[in-house]
């Protein structure tokens, strides 16, 4: 596809490309207890919304589903692709949107998203398409950043806002408050909601500085709009930051999360 037809949410998370699999790296604890949440067959199809570089995607296939996994950034597409090979069943991935999803009723046996479809832009909207592709009994997963105002989560995007001209991504932190899953989500899935801590565990500042910087849109794009000046500046501020969490030999970083499970009403 031509970048140049992309919407500018697309070009910003699809610009790391397989760098990005170091962010899920980091997050890969919860990823996997949300595809032990979902619990994939043999057989079944699955489908992963939002899937990035394809880490859920691939559990999923080696627990034997057939997956698809969509993302809105051919970036992140064609990263999933090459670290896909040699899975059997393998996924198959393609683009396509939360908001609308190119399947028929009733197309999968399970959904999933890891901290994916928290970024929609129509949340209400994503739900009632994740609902519609899903059979009556199906089941959904679904890993989500937790509403926290004080946590890591909210002052680290807060700390990309104070850097950035851009606009800021859709907030996720709709799909992180109870009240709103059970109202929203509720409506067409019988979900239960459960805490966990993702904890990011690195050697030291500047070893979490390149793997944003390389890996996460948000982070890259906004480093990469500013004059050499500011550059330096905003890794300094970031840096300093992360500096708070130092535990022993290096840093422990907490960040509240949901698992949210579900079954198709």
């Amino acid at each position: 596809m031509n970048v140049d037809t992309l919407s500018p949410e697309a070009r910003m998370w699809g610009q790391p490309g397989k760098s990005y699999d170091g962010i899920s790296f980091g997050l890969s604890d919860t990823i996997s207890h949300t595809v032990q949440a979902l619990w994939p067959r043999p057989g079944e199809r699955i489908l992963d919304i939002g899937t990035g570089t394809g880490w859920a995607a691939r559990l999923a296939a080696w627990r034997g589903a057939s997956v698809t996994g969509v993302d809105i950034a051919p970036g992140m597409l064609e990263a999933a692709e090459t670290l896909s090979a040699g899975f059997d069943p393998r996924p198959v991935f393609q683009q396509a949107a939360a908001e609308e999803l190119p399947f028929d009723n009733g197309s999968f046996d399970g959904v999933i998203s890891t901290f994916g479809v928290i970024f929609s832009s129509e949340p209400s909207k994503s739900v009632t398409e994740m609902a519609r592709v899903v059979r009556p009994g199906g089941r959904l997963a679904l890993a989500t950043w937790a509403d926290e105002p004080d946590g890591y989560i909210a002052r680290f995007f807060g700390l990309v806002g104070e850097w950035s001209d851009a606009p800021p991504p859709a907030s996720p932190f709709d799909w992180g408050r109870s009240s709103w899953l059970k109202e929203v989500v509720g409506e067409c899935f019988e979900i239960d909601i459960h805490e966990q801590v993702t904890t990011l565990y690195a050697p030291d500042v500047t070893t979490v500085w390149k793997e944003y910087v390389n890996g996460f849109g948000p982070v890259a794009a906004t480093y990469a709009t500013l004059p050499q000046n500011r550059r330096d500046a905003f890794r300094a501020a970031f840096e300093d930051f992360h500096r708070s969490f130092a535990a022993g030999s290096g840093l422990a970083i907490p960040r509240l999360a949901l698992v949210i499970r579900g079954v198709r009403l």
